[in-house]
C-alpha cells in the first residue's frame, strides 16, 4: 500500500493518469470524476476520464464532458491508456466488478489504484484509499482528497467546484438524506464560494425531462405502482416492451423508485427493469432498514443500507417472485 507522502510523492511530477467510476455513472459518479479531472490537469497530469458505459444527457453540460472517453465506444483506445497509465484513480465503486469489462484490465495493470469511495465492503485491489461509508458522495471525498490530505483548497476553480456540487448535490438527495451532515452544507456553501452556482446546477440536474420520460413517470405511477400493505412495501416492475413503448434512453428511468418510497408509511420500495441482457433492481429504504442486505445476499449487489442495488438472470416474473417472497422475513423490520 501507499501512504500518503508517496502518493504526494508521485504526484509531484506529471503523470499518465487514468480515472475511471461505476457503469452507467450518476450524478457523483461523473461529477467526482471531473472534479478531479480539471484538479489534476491543472497539475500538469496527462488526464483521462474512461467510464465503462454512456450514461445520462442531463450530465452532459458538465465542464469536461466532451473529454470523457466511453468504454464501450472506444474499447481499444481505452484499453490502452489504462495500460500505459502510472496511476488510475477508482470512484464511487470499490469492487472491480462494477467496471465491467474494464474490471480485468485495471486488475492486470501495473498502475497505482487509488480508491476514493464511500461503499461498504470494498475489494482489496486498490494501493492507496481515502474510503468512509458515512460520506454522503464520493465528490464529498474528492474535494476532502484536494483540500484535506493534499492541502491544496486555493486550486479548487469554478468547474472543479460546478462538478463536485453536482456530485454531492444529487448523491445527497438534494441534501435531504440522513448523510447530509453539517459538514456537507458547509462543503457545499464552500464551493458556491468558489463558484459552483447551486441554482443553475439544480435546473440543469433535474429540470432537464424529455416528453417520454414524463409519460414514462406517469405509466409507471398509475400502471405499474403496486403497493403490499401488509409488509408496507412498494413495487413498480417493467418490462423491455415498456421501455421499448416509451422509447428510454440512459438515465429515464433514474429516480422513478423514489415516488414508491414517497409514499406514506412505505418503508421498502423497488423498482425492478427488464434490461435485454438482465433483470435490474434498484431499493429504497426508510429508516434502519437494510435495503444493500437484500441486495447483496439475493440479487449479486449491494450499496447502501437505503439505497442498493442488484441484478437476476432470472425473468422478470421469476425475480418478482422471489422479491414478494423475501417479505416475510423481513415483516418485523418492515413494520415496527
Amino acid at each position: 500500500m501507499l501512504n500518503l507522502a508517496e502518493l504526494k510523492e508521485l504526484l509531484s511530477q506529471p503523470q499518465k493518469i487514468v480515472i475511471t467510476t461505476h457503469h452507467k455513472p450518476d450524478g457523483d459518479a461523473l461529477g467526482s470524476s471531473l472534479g478531479l479531472y480539471h484538479y489534476l490537469k491543472q497539475k500538469q497530469h496527462q488526464v483521462q476520464v474512461v467510464t465503462p458505459t454512456d450514461y445520462p444527457d442531463f450530465l452532459q453540460w458538465m465542464p469536461g464532458n466532451n473529454e470523457v472517453m466511453i468504454y464501450t465506444e472506444k474499447k481499444e483506445q481505452s484499453a490502452a491508456l489504462i495500460e500505459q497509465a502510472g496511476l488510475i484513480f477508482c470512484l464511487d465503486f470499490n469492487s472491480l466488478s462494477r467496471i465491467n469489462e474494464m474490471g480485468e484490465l485495471v486488475r492486470v495493470s501495473s498502475a497505482k489504484k487509488i480508491m476514493i469511495d464511500h461503499h461498504l465492503d470494498p475489494e482489496n485491489f486498490d494501493d492507496f484509499r481515502h474510503w468512509r461509508t458515512s460520506a454522503s458522495s464520493a465528490a464529498q471525498l474528492v474535494y476532502e482528497f484536494i483540500v484535506e490530505l493534499l492541502g491544496d483548497k486555493n486550486s479548487i476553480t469554478a468547474d472543479i467546484a460546478t462538478c463536485l456540487y453536482t456530485g454531492i448535490m444529487t448523491d445527497s438527495g438534494s441534501f435531504r438524506f440522513p448523510t447530509t451532515t453539517s459538514t456537507v452544507h458547509r462543503i457545499a456553501a464552500d464551493l458556491i464560494d468558489l463558484g459552483a452556482d447551486n441554482a443553475a446546477i439544480h435546473q440543469l440536474v433535474y429540470d432537464h425531462a424529455s416528453e417520454n420520460r414524463l409519460r414514462f413517470l406517469g405509466y409507471c405511477l398509475s400502471e405499474k405502482l403496486e403497493i403490499l400493505r401488509e409488509y408496507n412495501t412498494a413495487l413498480i416492475t417493467v418490462s423491455k416492451s415498456d421501455l421499448n413503448r416509451f422509447n428510454i434512453n440512459t438515465g429515464d428511468t433514474e429516480g422513478v423508485v423514489n415516488y414508491a418510497l414517497s409514499i406514506e408509511n412505505i418503508r421498502l420500495a423497488a423498482f425492478i427493469i427488464e434490461r435485454p441482457d438482465k433483470i435490474k433492481l434498484s431499493l429504497r429504504s426508510s429508516g434502519t432498514f437494510p435495503a444493500n442486505e437484500i441486495c447483496k445476499n439475493y440479487f449479486h449487489g449491494g450499496g447502501h443500507r437505503n439505497a442498493a442495488g442488484g441484478q437476476s438472470e432470472g425473468t422478470l416474473d421469476e425475480v418478482i417472485h422471489q422479491f414478494k417472497t423475501l417479505l416475510p422475513e423481513y415483516k418485523n423490520l418492515l413494520t415496527q
